[in-house]
Formats: C-alpha cells, sequence, structure tokens
C-alpha cells in the first residue's frame, strides 16, 4: 500500500511553502530543531519504557540535577542518544547513509550501557525477541540489512515517506542489534528525511499503539498502511510547526484557540490528530498559529 494521493500533495503543498519560507531564516530553523531534542529524546526513550519525564529528560540534558534517583543507564541512554540527533542532523547533510555509518551511530547510542555490544551487529547465539515476535537468526542479518540498503536506494519510483516507512518497518523486523534497535531506527527514519530536505519527526510515546500495530501488520502481511500513517501525521505537523514559526504567527494552545472562537475543543483536537488543521505539538500540548 502507498500513501494516498490526497496527502502526497498536501505534503508536497507544504514542502513548497517551507522551502520558501525557510530562506534566510536558517538560525530560527536550528533554534526549533535544538529545542525538540529534549521532547524526541524523552518519546523515543518512552516508547522503549524508560521511566524518564520530559522535564527529567531535560534536566538531565542540561546537566542539571534531578530531584529522584535514576538508574545510570537511563542517564546514559538520554545523553547518547541526544548525541546521536544532534550529529545526524549535520551527517545526513553531507552523505547518504550506509552500513558503516549505522554500525557508528549504534556504538554512539549503546556507548557506556553495553560497551561489549556497542556498534556491531547480533552474533552467533545472539538471538532476540519482542513480543511473541523472534528476529531473525544472527547468520542472516549482514545479508538481510545489504538487500534492506541496496533496495532502499534502487527504488526510484516510489514517494519517498513510502520508500522511508518500509524501509523503517524491515529494519525493526530484522532487529540487528541486541539493544537499541527502536532507538536507532527512528534517528535513521530522520537521517532519511533530513536527506530528502524534510526536517526531523517526533515519533511520540502516546503514538505507541499505532505505531507497534505497523509492525505487527508489516510482520503478518507485508502491509505498511499503519506505518505510512505514523510517519505522514508525524510530517505533516513537523511541517505545520515550522511553517507557523516562519511565518511569524502567534502562537496559542489549542484549548485557548477553541475558548477564542468558541468552537468546539474536542472537534479541534480530533482534526489536529488528523493533521486537517495546521496544529502541533510543543512538550505534549497542541498548539496552533493565528495571524
Amino acid at each position: 500500500m502507498a500513501i494516498s494521493n490526497l496527502f502526497q500533495k498536501r505534503i508536497e503543498t507544504l514542502k513548497r511553502k517551507y522551502d520558501s519560507l525557510s530562506k534566510g531564516k536558517e538560525s530560527l530553523l536550528r533554534i526549533i530543531d535544538e529545542s525538540e531534542i529534549p521532547e524526541s529524546v524523552y518519546n523515543s526513550n518512552a516508547i522503549e519504557n524508560s521511566t524518564l519525564t520530559l522535564k527529567e529528560t531535560e534536566k538531565i540534558l542540561l546537566e542539571m540535577e534531578v530531584s529522584r534517583n535514576i538508574s545510570l543507564r537511563e542517564v546514559f541512554e538520554a545523553k547518547n542518544l541526544a548525541r546521536v540527533m544532534d550529529y545526524v542532523k549535520i551527517k545526513a547533510l553531507e552523505k547518504e547513509l550506509d552500513e558503516e555509518l549505522i554500525l557508528f551511530l549504534h556504538k554512539m547510542l549503546i556507548t557506556g550501557i553495553k560497551d561489549q555490544i556497542a556498534g556491531r551487529f547480533r552474533k552467533k547465539n545472539e538471538y532476540v525477541r519482542v513480543g511473541s515476535f523472534i528476529a531473525p537468526s544472527p547468520e542472516h542479518i549482514e545479508r538481510m540489512v545489504e538487500v534492506l540498503m541496496l533496495d532502499y536506494k534502487s527504488d526510484v519510483t516510489s514517494f519517498f515517506l513510502d520508500k522511508i516507512a518500509k524501509f523503517h518497518l524491515e529494519f525493526e523486523t530484522i532487529h540487528p542489534f541486541i539493544d537499541g534497535n527502536g532507538r536507532i531506527g527512528r534517528v535513521l527514519v530522520n537521517y532519511q528525511l533530513i536527506r530528502f530536505g524534510f526536517p526531523a519527526i517526533i515519533i511520540r510515546d502516546k503514538e505507541k499503539q499505532l505505531y507497534y500495530s505497523s509492525f505487527q501488520q508489516y510482520r503478518d502481511d507485508k502491509k505498511t498502511a499503519n506505518g505510512e500513517r505514523v510517519f505522514t501525521l508525524a510530517l505533516l505537523e513537523s511541517l505545520n510547526k515550522r511553517i507557523t514559526y516562519l511565518e511569524g504567527k502567534t502562537i496559542m494552545t489549542l484549548s485557548k484557540y477553541a475558548e477564542n472562537k468558541q468552537v468546539s475543543f474536542r472537534s479541534l483536537l480530533n482534526s489536529a490528530k488528523k493533521q486537517s488543521i495546521s496544529a502541533f505539538r510543543e512538550k505534549g500540548v497542541w498548539k496552533i498559529g493565528v495571524s
């Protein structure tokens, strides 16, 4: 299945607007990117069942004291992932994604957590499972990753987001590492988006149910519809946020906007979740720009 023509056109329309407004405002876009790092780190780690809150993640990244005892592992997970995200935003502008880079990003992520597995694929007798799903045997991983990379690079006809969604679903199905597969997989999505000239997205813990169902759907039937929906909505939200800032609009919470307009907040919220209005989230709060 592929992303509908309607959504493709919406993405392409917003991309043209984003490109036009971005000229001369690179510093603003950098500030937006930097401000999203804690939120992106928090959500990616939360999907993997980290106990850190967004506020705790922010404090850790700012080297501030946290009010409760937190495991050293969770501190490293936050700091390492932030470092990987920062690196990706620069490196993606310089070179195409390849296997060597994937291994390097994994080393950055896992160093200090499990040094013995950092920067390498699973070896003989290193099996992993996600729920009831048992990932492919270690001896097949290198070949499967090679095929994945070749298929992605040789596909010159598919819509770019279809390609990225399929790559991600297959990467997570291969599960090439003992640990860190999900976080690295989501980092790679942003690497690929940046290569296509798009901003990074945030896959949010609140959307975990649909996100996880996309893997089940792909593994059972090789269908990609749920994964495509996750990435489409996240990209529309990312574009809408940046366009709102680039246009210099006044930003208010969606609840305040509903109050001012005397319209149903629930209706607006549903529209925001479907991205049929140009709303976006900051620290989990839905907001919208007004002229």
